[in-house]
């Protein structure tokens, strides 16, 4: 039977980047909006239904890949990585705003994922380099590639194989390069292993190629007209291919048996299921399941209004190559049948020219979109191993060779313009000019796009939760609820660890010429992957701008409403300055980013500020949150230091930090704390200065509270407080008494953390980047804070006996 669409699965609202299916019932999805959803097929058969939406960061999510269950996370884990350059691992029992585990030491876009059936993860990307996380801990790098790293696949628990921009790809024994395979002309986009055979690749020069491990190319697969991203296999052996050419292409016996045109412009990735049904992910934002199985096929309704979207779609020209209208036949030209799956004909029906494309499974003439000039954007475009949506040629002088401007369209038109100029020398009076190009030339139609307005799932239009997650916990160790929700309960239990199986030699399973035998692996010891210093910040900034609006005016309305209350209401110039700043949030966190309308100043923290401190402690919450955004994305309009000094003292003290903190704590209280935590973990970015005492005021502040009183959410928040200082501190030295300031707290997470192994790995790399830091300026840790460090660390493996805490703790002893 033909595949067939089967299900639609429509919340992302920008292009869906990265799939995995590993069950018939579980699909993973994450996409440039932000987020990934961990989709479940419904009760009733074919449909899924968004369980939950996984949000870790503000920055685009362009892999993801799933760990199998284990006791302390019987439904998996959920591992994504992105533009922010952390792979995060969620729990899918018990899914909530923090991930579980989060995994620093690259330094770029993380742009590929893989897991081994024994749970280690494989990361690829574009800092050039693989690696691989075993028990969560880096225990390899993979080192070698000339270019972005795209592709990663495990072939086994000791091998690996990596697909670069620089055209090869690479075969692995744990951190050797067993083998390098040449061939492609292009960037090599994915990898599939191919049962009995060796392995698949894919590449930018529209073409698939079947390896054996040994370097044999068995066959080559053409007919994807353009960048061919992702790869899968069927259960029976099939290869399927996705591309920009916006098709996904079934392959059976080395012909392409089947092709599936999308209403979108890139069909960005695909997997396949063990039922042998299909998923795809476009860049219309949309997820689809398709199937040869009749009995889980959509209705003839929803099969109709696909082909009917696939047919409406408005091709370029350039897509389907260049003719001469006046030459094209007419409809009976459909009559003939096509030689082979995937051929197009174009076509004069009237005024139209139409493009068709011949169907094998069909044996039929499917139409796949009216052809015309060329619109809209084109395809993605590779430069110096990295994608970018535009790649300018740029002439500065007659007789000189053009300079390349590349150019996403979320990037901030003024950071490319300056990052261009120094690139190449340039005065920066020149960034008015620049800027202009790039606006006056990133106009343009998007085709493919779907023009639904994204509700959230969960929430509704109107209502606020700070999690996605709908699913409540169920472990009895929990502290925290979510406000918004009241479901989302957090617990936090890290996958125990398991010893590494060691393979000592590979053999391939094939026989012939081809067969290929492992070099003996060598006695030397592997060198010791490097996590220090990690200067990357983990930030919180993920938002339902519309949800957090709504619950603050409906606040607002209620305190209005009551005779005992309504002077507690935002007066009109609060309520103005607090609209311009959610305005501001739609416009940042639109996808992709607009340019805000409005600029926030002074004005707009001081109205913040004037609510804090009259509203009730039970709904400040709203107006806490809106600053852990406004922190995240306009640092500037909190760069007068007397000002921040006032902010955070507002937001202590609607935390109502001087009052007792025996427990246990009012659940409005524990949601003020943890949201406080998240603005202070903002506030500490690249461009921060340490001036004034605003700094100072805080450490002080949170060195107050008992640790105990706080639950694991909040813990982990305050780590990351810590480890954000510390990244700071590898760009800007601490002055002396801010930095034992900062020590001291760090020591007393590491010293009273008995459960949470995330808090503590985070307050450690924190470590590990301080010490680093007083090095590199020759202001040495003291003997005294010396000896307490290293009673500290060696004291946390008896507790902590995971691999990545080890691996910390012997780097910073090595540094001390």
């Amino acid at each position: 039977m033909p595949y067939k669409l089967s299900a639609t699965l429509t919340a992302h609202t920008s292009d869906v980047r990265a799939l995995s299916s590993p069950t018939n019932e579980l699909i993973l999805s994450a996409s440039r909006d932000a987020t990934a959803i961990y989709w479940q097929r419904s009760q009733s058969g074919s449909q899924f239904q968004a369980e939950t939406v996984l949000r870790a960061g503000s920055r685009y999510i362009n892999s993801v890949a799933y760990i199998s269950p284990t006791p302390e996370a019987p439904k998996g884990y959920a591992v994504t990585g992105g533009q922010d350059t952390v792979i995060n691992i969620f729990s899918l029992d018990s899914p909530k705003d923090d991930p579980d585990f989060s995994l620093l030491g690259h330094t770029e876009n993380v742009c590929a994922l893989d897991v081994t059936p024994g749970g280690a993860i494989i990361s690829g990307s574009w800092d050039k380099t693989a690696k691989v996380w075993r028990n969560f801990a880096l225990v390899h790098d993979l080192k070698g590639h000339q270019q972005s790293v795209w592709a990663v696949l495990a072939v086994d628990e000791e091998q690996y194989l990596t697909g670069s921009a620089d055209k090869t790809i690479k075969l692995w024994q744990q951190h050797k390069t067993l083998h390098t395979y040449q061939g492609h002309q292009d960037a090599v986009r994915g990898l599939a292993l191919i049962p009995d055979v060796g392995f698949a690749s894919c590449s930018n020069d529209s073409e698939i190629r079947v390896w054996t491990f040994g370097g044999d190319l068995v066959y080559t697969l053409s007919g994807h007209t353009s960048f061919v991203y992702s790869l899968s296999v069927l259960p029976n052996g099939d290869i399927v291919s996705a591309g920009e050419d916006r098709t996904v292409r079934v392959w059976k016996d080395g012909e392409c048996s089947q092709t599936i045109v999308h209403p979108a412009i890139s069909v960005w990735a695909v997997t396949t299921m063990p039922n042998g049904d299909i998923v795809s992910g476009c860049s219309d934002h949309v997820v689809r399941v398709f199937s040869d199985s009749k009995e889980r096929w959509a209705s003839e309704g929803d099969l109709k209004a696909y082909d009917e979207k696939v047919a409406g779609q408005a091709l370029s020209s350039q897509q389907v190559g260049d003719v001469k209208k006046s030459d094209l036949p007419g409809l009976e030209a459909l009559v003939a049948p096509g030689k082979k799956s995937g051929e197009v004909k174009m076509i004069k029906n009237g005024a139209l020219v139409e493009a068709h494309q011949w169907d094998s499974a069909t044996l039929s003439w499917q139409k796949i979109g009216d052809v015309v000039d060329a619109v809209g954007q084109g395809r993605k475009q590779l430069y110096q191993g990295k994608e970018y949506d535009y790649v300018f040629d740029v002439d500065i002088q007659d007789g000189v060779p053009p300079l390349k401007l590349p150019y996403n369209v979320t990037d901030n038109p003024f950071s490319a313009a300056q990052k261009f100029l120094e690139t190449n020398d340039l005065p920066l009076t020149y960034i008015d000019e620049v800027v202009k190009f790039i606006e006056k030339n990133t106009t343009g139609v998007n085709i493919g796009t779907s023009g639904e307005d994204y509700v959230d799932p969960y929430t509704g239009a109107s209502r606020y939760r700070s999690s996605a997650a709908s699913v409540p916990a169920t472990s009895p160790a929990s502290t925290y609820m979510d406000p918004y929700t009241g479901a989302s309960r957090y617990s936090g239990t890290p996958q125990a660890s398991a010893p590494a199986t060691d393979q000592n030699t590979y053999m391939d399973p094939f026989t012939g010429a081809s067969r290929y035998s492992g070099a003996p692996q060598s006695t030397a010891p592997a060198p010791v992957p490097t996590i220090l210093p990690a200067s990357k910040f983990i930030t919180f900034k993920q938002a339902n701008v519309t949800a957090m609006q709504g619950k603050l005016h409906q606040f607002n309305e209620a305190l209005q409403h009551e005779i005992s209350t309504s002077s507690l209401a935002m007066y009109p110039e609060e309520t103005k300055a607090v609209d311009e700043s959610f305005s501001y949030l739609f416009d940042v966190t639109s996808s992709p980013p607009r340019t805000p309308s409005d600029v926030l100043t002074a004005v707009h923290v001081e109205a913040i500020i004037q609510i804090l401190e009259r509203w009730p402690s039970s709904q400040r919450f709203p107006v806490i949150d809106l600053s852990r955004l406004l922190t995240g994305f306009c640092p500037e309009a909190f760069n007068n230091s007397d000002l921040k000094g006032r902010f955070f003292e507002a937001l202590f003290k609607a935390s109502e930090w001087d009052i007792s903190w025996n427990p246990p704590l009012s659940k409005p209280r524990e949601t003020n704390i943890l949201l406080l935590f998240r603005t202070l973990a903002n506030v500490f970015q690249e461009k921060t200065l340490f001036e004034g005492t605003w700094v100072e005021k805080v450490f002080e502040a949170l060195g107050q509270v008992p640790y105990a009183s706080l639950n694991k959410t909040q813990r982990v928040a305050l780590a990351t407080i810590l480890f954000n200082v510390s990244c700071v501190a590898l760009r800007t030295p601490l002055e002396r008494t801010l930095g034992d300031q900062h020590l001291a707290l760090i020591l007393r997470v590491l010293e009273s953390e008995r459960d949470d192994s995330e808090a503590v790995y985070r307050a450690l790399v924190g470590l590990g980047n301080t010490i680093h830091a007083a090095n590199a300026k020759n202001t040495f840790v003291g003997a005294a804070q010396a000896g307490e460090i290293t009673q500290c660390i060696r004291a946390l493996p008896t507790t902590f006996r995971e691999e990545r805490i080890q691996g910390v703790s012997r780097e910073i002893s090595a540094l001390l």
